[in-house]
């Protein structure tokens, strides 16, 4: 009888245990957890939506000279959204490229007080704020706050490289003497470098400003900046 009694114990058990925790483990099976991140307590991260634009860095702290002699820093984009490029006057490859690109981004922004541009020269000894005028009067530029900056070379190419991770350098050996990228940065309003992501979660950092997708992307990511 004793027998019995323990038998019927232990089915009672096996009973409960299973109402309680084999929906559970079935539940878990459906959504493909893994029993790993249990073990090592590992948190489950989630990928952020392609769309979305993630901070990539923060400008460091600059201070250049406009095509009107005035004094352009960092502070100067407070509040506002911005975008980077480095280019220089007597390029003969890519950057009226560029610039014809930035000034689609322009014409989009022209009204808009809070978006700005900064053209920073790579070639300031020869880019000095009358050279730069006259490019800026060239490409026709009609938004106040479309800068096209020049300075001391050492703190201009220390921004690129370091600041933005936009190579730039003196290259004797081809067209033009100067080696750059033609990509664009974007800057919100908090001085933080953003970027879009990939379809595996990864910035792509900058945006083409030689291909029509790129500058797309660009000008409806800036709307978004605009909003936050």
């Amino acid at each position: 009888m004793k027998t019995n009694y323990s038998y019927i114990g232990i089915s009672f058990v096996i009973l409960v245990f299973g109402i309680l925790f084999i929906p559970k483990i079935i539940n878990r099976i459906n959504n493909q957890e893994t029993v790993d991140l249990d073990r090592h307590h590992l948190e489950r991260k989630s990928i952020p939506a392609k769309d979305s634009l993630v901070t990539i860095g923060t400008v460091p702290a600059f201070h250049f000279i406009d095509q009107n002699k005035d004094t352009i820093s960092n502070q100067t984009f407070s509040g506002k959204v911005y975008v980077v490029e480095f280019f220089f006057s007597t390029c003969p490859s890519i950057c009226p490229i560029m610039n014809q690109n930035m000034k689609k981004v322009e014409q989009v922004f022209l009204a808009e007080t809070n978006m700005a541009i900064a053209s920073i020269t790579i070639n300031p000894s020869y880019d000095t704020p009358e050279v730069l005028k006259e490019y800026a009067s060239k490409y026709e530029v009609t938004k106040p706050n479309w800068y096209f900056l020049t300075g001391i070379q050492t703190e201009i190419y220390s921004l690129a490289n370091e600041g933005f991770n936009l190579y730039v350098g003196e290259t004797p050996e081809i067209e033009g003497g100067f080696e750059h990228s033609g990509f664009f940065a974007l800057i919100d309003k908090n001085g933080n470098i953003r970027s879009r992501i990939d379809e595996n979660g990864n910035p792509i950092i900058y945006y083409n400003g030689l291909e029509e997708s790129g500058i797309e992307m660009l000008i409806a990511d800036i709307k978004k900046l605009l909003k936050e």
